[in-house]
């Protein structure tokens, strides 16, 4: 089979293939190190079939040790550094190979043997409602993605598309590979930090054309003050609910935003804009809103249930365009005095209150109500208000039901290493 890195190289050896803290590889050097990488692999012990777990903190190398499984014929186990001693185990579970160091050695002493579509990798979700669960995705899955997003969101040949997440988390991984396919440059910071992002987004001569962030990122840079970023086509913004109030500070600071809908079974996006990527199938199940069903060649074999769909367990509506809208989580719906309640809906409409930063709404369980409607929330620096003037500020926007009941202040909120929220922790 033909290999993205070697295709790459081929028609563009001298271009950037992987920009990141330490160093940057062309596609040539890429190729030849992903190769050498290969064989030190194999000399480990990690030939077709194996699975290899990768636990490297520098996002060169890691990229590296990717394609290096691939062409081994390696399944790719990504690992966060930052996951307890337990946590660790539990990924690292069927793992013939654990690479924490830079692969280095000579090319294979034979040929990876493929049959059928190869398993790329192995990667577990965040988490934020249940315990992280591995999902396999094949060569196909994220072939399909690459070439879905391409047509989205459309393809510069000088692409330099900035990854400011986690390499262990999908769509961060998802940058990288994409690039590959497309042989174009990916610039991986491999985590957050609001001033080094803003930096390459305002600077010209960096040449970022696309990145990829969640609600907070872009809540962040837009506080820091990031306006108008000279080459920036579009902001993929995704991992989570996207607040209203957050795209138009976004359109008025003239930051081009392209929402996303996607999850880990599926290789980061399902659909943006609304509208399902090419191939994709998209329908809600139980009415609207209801359950998110999805099929399509990204979407991970393993992930599909009897009926043939990937059942998200996102709720969802179609508006009048057919554009895809999601309301929340089904597992995440406030039952209050007989009422569902979708904590997204009133998180929304505390956005909107000036003193507002970030918010978590979630269910307390009460005697009266079932459970009472509880929002966590963060203040902007510097900043006062009153409990009865932001139950106000919700009573004009929402049916009397879905006001909170509760409000609690925190100084941040628990989220996983990209970003997402972790509801869990708040009930």
């Amino acid at each position: 089979m033909a290999f993205w890195i070697h295709l790459a190289a081929a028609k563009h050896p001298e271009r950037i293939a992987i920009e990141g803290p330490e160093r940057s590889l062309t596609y040539d050097e890429l190729s030849s190190t992903a190769i050498a990488a290969a064989g030190a692999l194999q000399r480990l012990g990690a030939g077709s079939g194996e699975r290899v777990a990768l636990a490297l903190a520098a996002p060169e190398e890691f990229v590296i040790a990717l394609h290096g499984c691939m062409l081994a014929g390696a399944t790719a186990v990504p690992i966060d550094l930052r996951l307890t001693d337990s946590e660790r185990s539990a990924r690292l579970a069927g793992a013939s190979v654990t690479v924490s160091e830079p692969l280095r050695g000579a090319p294979p002493a034979r040929p990876a043997a493929y049959g059928g579509d190869p398993l790329t990798t192995v990667m577990h979700t965040s988490g934020t409602t249940a315990a992280p669960k591995p999902v396999v995705l094949v060569h196909g899955n994220w072939l399909a993605s690459a070439l879905g997003s391409a047509v989205a969101l459309g393809l510069d040949p000088a692409e330099r598309w900035l990854c400011p997440m986690p390499l262990t988390h999908v769509g961060g991984l998802s940058i990288p590979i994409r690039s590959a396919i497309y042989a174009t440059t990916a610039v991986v910071h491999g985590r957050f930090d609001t001033e080094a992002v803003l930096s390459e987004l305002m600077d010209s001569t960096r040449r970022i054309t696309t990145v990829s962030l969640v609600p907070t990122m872009l809540a962040r840079l837009l506080d820091a003050g990031l306006k108008n970023p000279p080459t920036l086509r579009w902001a993929l913004l995704g991992g989570g609910a996207i607040p209203e109030p957050l795209l138009e500070r976004a359109h008025a600071a003239g930051v081009p935003v392209a929402p996303s809908y996607g999850m880990t079974e599926a290789c980061s996006q399902i659909a943006t804009f609304g509208w399902p990527l090419p191939g994709v199938e998209i329908r809600t199940s139980g009415g609207e809103p209801g359950e998110v069903i999805v099929r399509g060649p990204m979407v991970s074999v393993g992930a599909v249930a009897d009926d043939g769909w990937l059942h998200t367990g996102d709720l969802g509506r179609f508006d009048d365009r057919s554009r895809l809208h999601i309301v929340g989580r089904i597992s995440d719906t406030i039952v209050t005095g007989g009422e569902n309640v979708a904590p997204a809906e009133v998180e929304a409409v505390l956005l909107e209150h000036p003193a507002v930063a970030d918010v978590a709404v979630h269910g307390r369980a009460d005697r009266e109500w079932g459970d009472a409607v509880v929002a966590t929330v963060v203040l902007r620096d510097g900043m006062r208000v009153a409990t009865d003037a932001l139950r106000e500020h919700c009573a004009a926007r929402l049916a009397s039901f879905k006001v909170p009941k509760e409000f609690r202040f925190k100084q941040r909120l628990p989220r996983t290493q990209s970003g997402k929220l972790l509801r869990r922790e708040l009930s």
